[in-house]
């Protein structure tokens, strides 16, 4: 009997309507458009609107992905959503995708590796076809980043914005999922984080207490360090040299993280997919949505060989090589 394997058969991706540029954030916050633009590499992002929430998000880049998979919510048997600002702590996110797309009686689950949750989700499903425990994976990174957010701290308000991306995965005869890789270090969990939770208690979001907390240049000097460091033990895990490389998809944090990764890769920039420009950080709902957009607009071709790469707070970070 041949060995199952998985490969990504349809891509999905939704974006709120609302957008916020930079030069709405001038009229917020004490910064500019020159600013934002040479440290991050941000012109807008998007922001849910008041009645719009994750779920919302992750149901439409869901439908989209299973569209162009061509598959239905009868063969999908296993669903996981990457998420750090699920609708709710419980039912879990995947549950409640689970119900708005009528998937019944199938595993489904979320997770929480911040940026990194896409890859985190890619690995374990990509773990649940070969081993024969799935068939139609539908996995998917969505957040609402906006409600975390200080929108009167300019070193944090400018980066982030709101998007989910899907996949759909698929048992296949042959390798679409080639390797992945992931890692963690919680010695770092004090450059970036939000400071509380249902057990250790809400402080009163007006407090100025409850919003992400980033200490920007040592989270800058880390990824680079650790993003660095993966897709060389990625690609010599694969005997595989930078230059056999189609498409290098990175996590759309920041704009001079990516040309960083570029530079070690000796890649260049007209290789890597960019969408920070227009999304922010949408944490991990970034990958997918990159993805889907290199997809739809046919830079990304069958056959093709892609990186896909993210880091996020915890820190965790990781990698996946793939052959679309």
């Amino acid at each position: 009997m041949k060995p199952a394997y998985s490969r990504i058969a349809g891509t999905g991706r939704c974006l709120p309507e609302k957008i916020l540029t930079n030069a709405d954030l001038e009229k917020m916050v004490n910064t500019t458009d020159e600013w934002i633009c040479s440290r991050t590499g941000i012109e807008r992002r998007h922001i849910v609107a008041e009645n719009e929430t994750n779920l919302d998000l992750c149901e439409k880049a869901a439908c989209n992905a299973m569209q162009a998979a061509d598959v239905a919510a009868k063969d999908i048997d296993l669903v996981i959503v990457g998420t750090t600002t699920p609708d709710q702590i419980f039912p879990n996110m995947g549950c409640l995708l689970q119900r708005r797309l009528g998937i019944h009686a199938c595993t489904a689950f979320s997770l929480e590796a911040a940026c990194t949750g896409f890859i985190y989700a890619l690995d374990i499903a990509d773990k649940f076809i070969r081993s024969g425990s799935a068939k139609c994976a539908l996995i998917v990174g969505g957040e609402t980043l906006s409600r975390m957010t200080d929108w009167t701290d300019r070193s944090t308000c400018v980066l982030f914005g709101d998007g989910a991306g899907a996949v759909v995965l698929q048992a296949s005869d042959e390798a679409g999922v080639l390797s992945t890789h992931l890692h963690a270090d919680g010695q770092y969990a004090d450059l970036l984080y939000f400071p509380s939770g249902v057990s250790k208690g809400f402080d009163d979001m007006k407090s100025g207490k409850d919003f992400i907390r980033m200490s920007g240049n040592e989270v800058f000097k880390v990824a680079v360090t650790k993003l660095g460091e993966i897709v060389t033990e990625t690609l010599q895990a694969n005997n595989m040299t930078a230059d056999k490389l189609d498409w290098l998809i990175p996590h759309q944090a920041n704009l001079r993280i990516i040309e960083a990764t570029a530079r070690k890769l000796k890649l260049p920039m007209e290789r890597v997919i960019l969408t920070v420009r227009d999304h922010g950080n949408t944490s991990t709902a970034s990958v997918p949505m990159a993805l889907d957009v290199a997809v739809r607009d046919g830079r990304i071709q069958r056959g093709q060989t892609l990186l896909l790469e993210a880091f996020g707070a915890g820190f965790t970070w990781g990698a996946a090589l793939i052959r679309y």
